[in-house]
């Protein structure tokens, strides 16, 4: 046996019961009806955890007025795409501009019509189901498109790695310090995911560095680390430029990631606040987690003196505001990388701009 499914509930708002009573004569089999009469009570029934799918609204009320009530419930993203028609003794042409204007899908003047009302209400409830399912569709599609879009953000970020040839954990760990950071800094869940979702792309340049310069095991000489620097630009390039967050924040973090507070980073030689908000933490997730790590041209440094190489560098190569929301997000960032360690200690990445903090290789 097919279950029947769940009647649409309506809202009568309207201070008088006798006027109430007319509609739940008219309306009653077919629907659930709920009641109201002032509009305080109606905007706690329409601001609860179940909303009507219809409301029909009397005008002339004391306290809250009918308008009002439309004003105040179109005004509220989470509600105000529910159907609101008035059934109102007030029957001008101004009137019922007035209420279309605020919002409204109908307007009915008393004494009503039941086969007027019966086909207004079937009506409307109909467009608001088939609204709803196509915005359901919408929410869906987008969310499918949204994952598609971090799934080739990862793979690319992969790609770098596999540029380096090197296995790991760096990316991965990185972006969750980097959500951790932008957290403590006060971003939003949001904003701060955003950064998560795009921040393994930030070396996707390197795909476009001859392997003679990448995986030279010594140290580069002036005009080798003039096309190193170029990987960041390269980065930028690959991912182009987008309307999307997503993919815009990507080409940010990739082009200014290197970039320094003092000036002294490139590729744009950016300073302070220039510098995009999302590349200055990722430099920091960045940086931290190279110097813990081992890299094939040295050990992992030990915690307190990769945080101690980490202050050092406060205000020249970091933000120091966001060197405050690292120092506060430290034991957060400690679990994920215990969580995401490395099993063999080789990392996914050459992180070339950490040399630049305590000489492995110097930038001339």
């Amino acid at each position: 046996m097919v279950p029947l499914l769940p009647k649409q509930s309506i809202l009568v708002v309207d201070d008088t019961p006798e006027n109430i009573d007319v509609l739940r004569n008219v309306l009653a089999a077919d629907y659930r009806l709920r009641v109201a009469t002032s509009g305080e009570k109606a905007l706690k029934i329409i601001y609860s955890d179940e909303p009507p799918d219809l409301i029909l609204l009397d005008i002339m009320m004391p306290g809250l007025s009918g308008l009002e009530i439309c004003r105040r419930l179109k005004a509220n993203p989470d509600r105000r795409r529910i159907p609101v028609i008035f059934v109102t003794a007030m029957s001008s042409i101004e009137d019922e501009e007035r209420g279309l204007a605020l919002g409204a899908v109908d307007y009915i003047t008393k004494p009503i019509s039941p086969p007027i009302v019966k086909a207004r209400v079937r009506t409307h409830l109909a467009l608001y189901d088939q609204a709803r399912e196509l915005e359901r569709m919408v929410r869906q599609r987008t969310q499918e498109l949204l994952t598609t879009r971090q799934q080739i953000i990862r793979r690319l970020g992969r790609a770098a790695e596999f540029k380096d040839n090197e296995t790991g954990n760096h990316v991965l760990r990185m972006s969750h310090y980097a959500r951790l950071i932008g957290e403590a800094h006060g971003l939003g869940a949001e904003a701060a995911g955003i950064i998560f979702q795009t921040a393994p792309m930030h070396d996707i340049g390197k795909i476009g560095i001859p392997d003679a310069i990448l995986l030279k095991p010594g140290k580069l000489d002036a005009e080798e680390w003039k096309i190193m620097h170029q990987h960041p630009v390269m980065g930028a390039e690959i991912i182009g430029k987008h309307d999307n967050e997503l993919l815009e924040t990507a080409r940010v973090i990739a082009l200014s990631h290197h970039e320094k507070w003092d000036g002294s980073g490139y590729p744009l030689g950016l300073r302070g606040t220039d510098i995009p908000l999302a590349g200055r933490i990722v430099a920091i997730a960045d940086v931290f987690d190279a110097l813990v790590s081992v890299r094939p041209y040295k050990p992992a440094f030990p915690l307190d003196e990769a945080l101690r190489l980490m202050e050092q560098q406060t205000g020249n190569h970091f933000d120091p505001q966001l060197m405050q929301a690292f120092r506060q997000a430290l034991p957060d960032i400690l679990r994920i990388r215990e969580i995401y360690a490395d099993e063999n200690g080789a990392l996914t990445d050459l992180e070339f701009h950490i040399q630049e903090i305590y000489d492995q290789r110097n930038d001339p």
